[in-house]
Order: C-alpha cells, then sequence, then structure tokens
C-alpha cells in the first residue's frame, strides 16, 4: 500500500500541476497580460538621455553637418520638444540647404522660444543663407536690441553687412576663367 500511496500522491501532483497550467493559458486568466498591454516596440531605438544630443554638438562644432543633423534627428526622436535638439536640427538642416526641414523645426521652436537672442540670431542667419536679406536684418537687430553686448548678435550683424557690400553675380559667369 505505500508504493500504491506514493504513486497515488505522484498522479495527485501531477494532476494539479496540469491544472494549474491550463488556467494560465486560458485567456482571460489574472495571468494574462492582455492584448494592451503588450506592444511592438522593436521599431523604437533606445539612447540614453543626452548621448545624441552631445554627439549632435560635437559633430556640428566640427563642421560635419550631415552627421550633425542626422544625431539632432536622434535626439528629437527621444524628446520631440527638446529646443536645444530643435535649434540644433536647425541649424545643421540650414547648414546642408535643407531649408524645408529647418523651417518645420523653427515652426515648433517659436511657441516655445520664439522671442528669445538664440532664435532670432539662429532664424536670422537662416534667412541670411536663404540670401532673405531684409527678413535677416529684421532677426538680427532684435537679437541685437536684447543684448547688444551679445557677440553672435554683433557678428551677424557684421556679416549681413558684408554680405549685402558683396556683389551677386549670376550662376555661370565664372565658366570662363
Amino acid at each position: 500500500m505505500n508504493i500504491v500511496g506514493a504513486k497515488g500522491e505522484t498522479m495527485k501532483k501531477y494532476l494539479l500541476v496540469v491544472g494549474f497550467l491550463g488556467l494560465v493559458a486560458c485567456e482571460g486568466s489574472p495571468f494574462d497580460d492582455g492584448a494592451g498591454s503588450v506592444f511592438d516596440s522593436a521599431n523604437r531605438s533606445y539612447y540614453r538621455d543626452d548621448e545624441s544630443l552631445i554627439a549632435a554638438k560635437v559633430q556640428f562644432n566640427e563642421g560635419n553637418y550631415g552627421r550633425s543633423y542626422s544625431f539632432f534627428d536622434k535626439a528629437l526622436d527621444v524628446t520631440p520638444n527638446d529646443p536645444e535638439a530643435l535649434l540644433g536640427y536647425a541649424a545643421s538642416a540650414d547648414m546642408l540647404g535643407r531649408f524645408d526641414k529647418a523651417d518645420d523645426a523653427y515652426r515648433k521652436l517659436r511657441p516655445i522660444i520664439g522671442n528669445t537672442l538664440q532664435y532670432h540670431n539662429n532664424y536670422g542667419y537662416s534667412n541670411l543663407l536663404r540670401g532673405n536679406l531684409t527678413v535677416a536684418r529684421q532677426h538680427f537687430l532684435i537679437a541685437y536690441e536684447m543684448d547688444p553686448s551679445n557677440e553672435f548678435a554683433a557678428n551677424n550683424l557684421e556679416l549681413l553687412r558684408n554680405s549685402i557690400n558683396y556683389p551677386r553675380r549670376a550662376p555661370g559667369d565664372l565658366n570662363g576663367i
């Protein structure tokens, strides 16, 4: 009877385990995560907080505008409304001649930091690069009035003066040289 009793006890344990597994496998059980709590995050990249932003600034300062553009873009994936990342993204896009992308960033920046020295300096410089000298002058003057001792504001006005004095040539004028 000890042998049969041991077999019976083993059988009870086996049935309990099978029954428990059956409950776990049922939909709607207390152990079910539910369809709403499971989502696919395979298309999202993980970046440490400021890793992309720091790399973007380094690349921008070294004149690698294509790389800085992509790092600022990654930083915006992490924090889409970060003013520093948006400003760097816009500046990188300006330097690459991607004014459509820069305009998108400046539109997002306007309500966040629209009336700051940095915004007016950067947006003015963007317009200078496009050849919109009147708009550039308006923004450079606003920045200069905010802080006349700011070297960037003063340098941008000087750059604008030099741009006005520099003769414009039609494309192809120098082909014979």
